[in-house]
């Protein structure tokens, strides 16, 4: 004979005790205490540790699951489970959510019976409010440049978090215009380095662009002498000695070279050797040095003939 509704219920009636129901909140109490209180500028942070605490303690089932329907006499005793296991999720949830809000912020939020109505209510009241967050991201992102302090990994994991954070107001960045935008927030001494990344076909993943920029910030640590060296503006301050040195000529009040333009003791009637000013060594100048050469081809900077000049980059 087939079951009442009565005796499916009671066949199923869930006899928990004080014990059993409060067991998962006591498990989790520094889960509930690490929880910020809504204060009406941390909205963001505030559901997802909400929803993170929910779904540790098994409590989220109200939220991902719409209530179910009431129970009939064809209901069977899964029905009477499910209706049981949401019921619970439900009230707890809404105890937990309630509780982490501000008695402020909590007047001016509309009552729900359920978990899920009442964070759609809490979203409604905070609408405005994430919008300006999100402006205030863009306008961080766009202003911040690499200041060679903090490391280069560290930049690009800031970056990628106020990525991940416009990703969660449904302001999704694509992984490959953050990676050529973090590129754009490099300082000049990455220039090779961004030439060569722009040369290539293939794209790189967030975890590649990391590897390859740490790589690199370590190179020009370890390179940091001939960089600053080639970096320097040379030529004009040949073309302002050249120029020093034919300004006397006809010139009776010319009383040779000032100290500031004295390098060394006078050379007169000699030769001076040639030094190459990348590998410093004597005998060869940097146009026909074969380390500075293989330096280029390394970076992929085209070698310009006629040149001891690195090429710019444009």
């Amino acid at each position: 004979m087939p079951l009442s509704l009565t005796e499916k219920v009671n066949e199923v009636k869930p006899n928990y005790t004080d014990t059993e129901i409060s067991a998962p909140l006591v498990g989790h109490t520094g889960l509930l205490s690490s929880i910020d209180p809504l204060n009406g500028m941390n909205y963001s942070s505030w559901i997802e540790q909400i929803k993170i605490a929910l779904g540790v303690m098994e409590l989220d089932f109200a939220l991902r699951v719409d209530r179910p329907l009431p129970l009939t006499n064809e209901s069977t005793v899964e029905d009477k489970r499910v209706i049981d296991q949401w019921e619970r999720s439900n009230r707890m949830s809404l105890m937990i959510i309630k509780n982490s809000i501000s008695l402020a912020i909590r007047g001016a939020i509309p009552d729900s019976e359920t978990a899920k109505g009442y964070l759609n209510s809490v979203e409604e009241q905070f609408k405005g409010t994430s919008k300006a967050h999100a402006s205030t991201l863009i306008l961080k992102m766009l202003t911040t440049k690499y200041d060679g302090v903090s490391g280069v990994r560290e930049h690009i994991l800031i970056m990628n978090d106020m990525a991940n954070k416009l990703k969660s107001m449904d302001m999704e960045i694509s992984e490959g215009f953050l990676v050529h935008f973090i590129m754009t927030s490099l300082p000049t001494q990455f220039g090779p380095f961004k030439i060569n990344y722009n040369t290539q076909k293939e794209k790189w993943k967030m975890s590649e662009l990391i590897a390859m920029c740490v790589q690199e910030e370590e190179r020009l640590k370890i390179e940091k002498p001939d960089v600053a060296h080639l970096t320097t503006t040379t030529p004009n301050k040949r073309k302002f000695n050249d120029g020093a040195k034919g300004s006397h000529k006809g010139n009776k009040s010319y009383t040779g070279p000032s100290k500031s333009q004295k390098t060394g003791p006078s050379t007169s009637g000699t030769k001076r050797e040639a030094k190459c000013r990348f590998c410093k060594k004597f005998g060869h100048t940097q146009h026909d040095c074969p380390k500075f050469k293989e330096w280029l081809a390394k970076k992929g900077i085209p070698y310009k003939e006629n040149t001891g000049k690195q090429p710019t980059d444009h």
